[in-house]
């Protein structure tokens, strides 16, 4: 009995050492899981706060005239996002956010930020770890950007308050934009276009100083060539250019439908019909004017070239738009089916009127199978009133030209680069609607 009595208390202590040996282990195994999700949770967090870092970044870097400026605004945003998204203590951790690396080459602005976080452990110390280690890298890379900007000045736009709150809003879009990486070209029309400051060939940057000076001097009168002013904006982006950026946009401001376009018009005399110039149609029935210098704002031909009833002149549209080249033959005229019907090449109101409103369309359509985004930004009443001879909205003229998904059916190709189309009612709404195109440009850029 003895014997028995003392093999089964030894048996007893080898139970208790097993037992305490795999108490050990499961001790360490739920520390494993219990650190582990610590460290889970750490380094989701740490990855969200360098991912917008990166990001804030590379909308901070656009500011400023020069690289150092740039650099020096766009890590000053990155560590303050980080800061802002990563609580000190943090889940009781330690962080340690590395300088952000912001890296210029040929256009291209790469960020870049490393960041590590170290917290105590608790269970997994029986395993013999004091300090459980999480990092996180996160780069975003700017594409290279050129811009067509297109500023509508009319005279519808000429009422009180108006072209002031035009010209401020434009300016700051500008100071949304990289003046030593992002090409821009500025331009504005109304019976003709006025190519302000073209790109500077394949040369990176624009000069935004010389750009604020020539919006501020912007004065407002004439009617609505829309047409013209898309051509020039993807000849700017087509010729003038060789070495095209990534990303490629028109932006495109306006308060109505187009109800002008020029070309190489048939007249009655000699002397006019080698002029290519605008011929103008009302935004309801009544008399064409014309003929307009077309790379003016609102300028007439001298006589005989001028009528303020232009039947009186001209005889005959083209088949096909021909401004710039008569043999030109890209854009239909007449005739046409779709989207509007123009018959024939008769000088009447409603042929001139839908073939404004046609070209513009082609233009824009041309522009995006080219792989250019297209932002429009319309203001005031008048675009969302019916005019023309079909009765149509100028806000759908705007979101076809962006090719958006509330277009018109069709319009809507989701095959094309698809743009953005804000509506501003007021002048107080043209800030937001400036910032909402900056906005997605900059995050298409990304």
């Amino acid at each position: 009995m003895k014997k028995i009595a003392a093999y089964t208390a030894r048996q007893r202590g080898s139970i208790s050492v097993i037992v305490a040996v795999s108490l050990i282990a499961l001790i360490g195994i739920l520390g494993l899981a219990v650190d582990s999700g610590l460290g889970y949770m750490i380094k989701a967090r740490l990855d969200a706060a360098t991912d917008g870092a990166v990001i804030a970044a590379g909308e901070a870097v656009t500011r400023g005239n020069n690289q150092t400026q740039q650099t020096a605004n766009a890590q000053q945003a990155a560590s303050a996002f980080f800061a802002a998204n990563y609580p000190v203590g943090f889940l009781g951790s330690t962080v340690t956010a590395g300088t952000p690396s912001i890296v210029f080459n040929a256009g291209t602005v790469t960020i870049g930020m490393t960041a590590q976080a170290s917290v105590p452990v608790t269970f997994m110390q029986t395993l013999g770890f004091r300090i459980l280690n999480v990092s996180a890298s996160s780069q975003a890379i700017r594409k290279t950007l050129d811009m067509a900007f297109v500023i509508d000045t009319t005279g519808s736009l000429n009422v009180s308050g108006v072209p002031a709150a035009v010209r401020a809003n434009a300016i700051a879009f500008l100071n949304n934009f990289d003046v030593t990486n992002d090409r821009v070209a500025l331009m504005h029309f109304a019976y003709g276009t006025v190519v302000d400051v073209p790109f500077n060939g394949n040369t990176r940057g624009f000069n935004r100083t010389l750009m604020t000076t020539d919006i501020n001097a912007y004065t407002f009168g004439g009617s609505t060539n829309s047409a013209e002013a898309v051509w020039n904006a993807r000849n700017q982006l087509n010729t003038v250019i060789t070495q095209p950026s990534s990303l490629r946009v028109i932006v495109f401001f306006s308060d109505g439908a187009p109800n002008s376009f020029a070309s190489y018009f048939t007249t009655n005399q000699s002397s006019c019909s080698n002029t290519p110039a605008t011929l103008a149609s009302p935004d309801t029935a009544g008399t064409m004017t014309g003929l307009y210098n077309m790379n003016a704002l609102s300028q007439a031909l001298n006589s005989p070239c001028y009528q303020s009833n232009a039947t009186r002149l001209v005889t005959a549209m083209p088949k096909w738009y021909n401004a710039h080249n008569v043999n030109e033959q890209i854009f239909p005229i007449w005739p046409v089916t779709t989207p509007r019907a123009v018959p024939n090449g008769n000088i009447t109101y409603v042929n001139v009127n839908r073939a404004s409103r046609n070209l513009l369309e082609a233009m824009a359509a041309q522009a995006r199978i080219e792989g250019t985004y297209v932002f429009t930004l319309g203001y005031g009443p008048e675009l969302v009133q019916p005019e023309g001879p079909d009765n149509e909205l100028g806000s759908d003229v705007l979101k076809c030209m962006a090719n958006t998904p509330d277009s018109l059916a069709r319009c809507y190709n989701p095959a094309q680069p698809v743009g953005v189309y804000c509506y501003a009612a007021t002048p107080n709404d043209l800030k937001p609607c400036f910032t909402q195109l900056a906005s997605q440009i900059l995050r298409i850029s990304k």
